[in-house]
């Protein structure tokens, strides 16, 4: 396959709160194999927001096992190797707040001190995908607010003001999606209460940043998309292109999580070679045949974005 003409400069951003599993294997194979098949570069990010679960030993692991598998990275990692670091999220807050004083301007944000249980108690008894959508009861009368707010006593959060209107963007795997953010999820926090940034402005800065086009990712993140380009939107920053992946489950059905300690590389790195992972995760993306071992660099030329299954989700046999 020829080199695609527009190169995709794409990332993974795994959070190091334990060993990887398979599928967060299948997601960084194919998102390098996406940048590497246009020429485009490859990042790494450490997304360790959560000081209370991110362990720097985990994100050593990360790379280590990405570099055993042969995916190789050309900026990030914990050495910081590229232009727009640091790569690790804990060590991004200036940018971060800079982001989110360039939001404050717009007057839609505004500051929410409503505790978990006070918006569960406003959520409709038939809403039981495990969505929350939050009523708005912090809002401010009129938006955008005309005056900067100023915080109240108790802890708030930083939320973020969505209109009542459609956001659409095209997947390069489920295609045209349509999402209204006032019925999905409502206003949205920025910032915790407690101070922790949230994910939805932190990708947003980093991607921009960082020079990211593609992002691919499981489709458990498809509709949060559409949050994301809102704030690039008012960022005034191009979004990238979007490809999410079907979910790899385990044989009962249910998404890998790093509790499915058989599948993580722990136990894969002991009883697997590096090529009969790839070869499995190649085939279940429907670049080969067969399961049969190979190196990442082989799958390149045949790298097809249309090969990838577009189902909800791929179950092991």
């Amino acid at each position: 396959m020829p080199t695609d003409p527009t190169p995709r400069n794409g990332r993974f951003a795994p959070s190091p709160t334990g060993r990887m599993h398979l599928g967060n294997i299948f997601t960084a194979l194919i998102s390098w194999l996406s940048a590497r098949s246009s020429g485009g570069k490859w990042i790494l990010r450490i997304e360790d927001l959560d000081p209370q679960r991110s362990r720097r030993e985990y994100a050593r692991i990360i790379e280590d096992d990405l570099s055993w598998l042969g995916l190789d990275w050309d900026e990030g990692g914990l050495d910081n190797r590229g232009p727009a670091g640091p790569y690790s999220q804990s060590c991004r807050d200036d940018i971060y707040t800079s982001a989110l004083s360039k939001l404050n301007s717009t007057g839609l944000t505004y500051p929410c001190t409503c505790t978990k249980a006070d918006i569960m108690a406003t959520q409709a008894p038939h809403q039981s995908d495990g969505r929350i959508v939050y009523s708005g009861a912090c809002r401010p009368s009129v938006i955008p607010s005309p005056e900067p707010f100023g915080m109240p006593v108790k802890p708030a959060a930083i939320r973020l003001y969505v209109p009542d209107s459609e956001i659409g963007f095209t997947d390069r795997v489920y295609g045209p999606q349509t999402v209204n953010l006032a019925r999905h999820c409502g206003d949205f926090v920025l910032r915790r209460a407690d101070g922790a940034w949230a994910y939805q402005l932190a990708v947003v800065v980093d991607d921009a940043a960082m020079g990211v086009t593609e992002v691919v990712r499981g489709n458990d993140l498809l509709l949060s998309a559409a949050q994301q380009i809102y704030i690039y939107n008012l960022l005034g920053c191009p979004p990238p292109e979007f490809a999410h992946l079907p979910l790899i489950c385990n044989k009962a059905g249910l998404r890998l999580s790093k509790r499915d300690e058989s599948l993580s590389m722990a136990q894969l790195r002991s009883r697997c070679t590096p090529g009969e992972i790839i070869g499995r995760l190649a085939c279940m993306a429907g670049l080969t045949p067969d399961a049969a071992p190979c190196s990442p660099g082989e799958l390149i030329p045949l790298f097809n974005w249309s090969a990838i299954p577009a189902t909800p989700k791929i179950q092991l046999d």
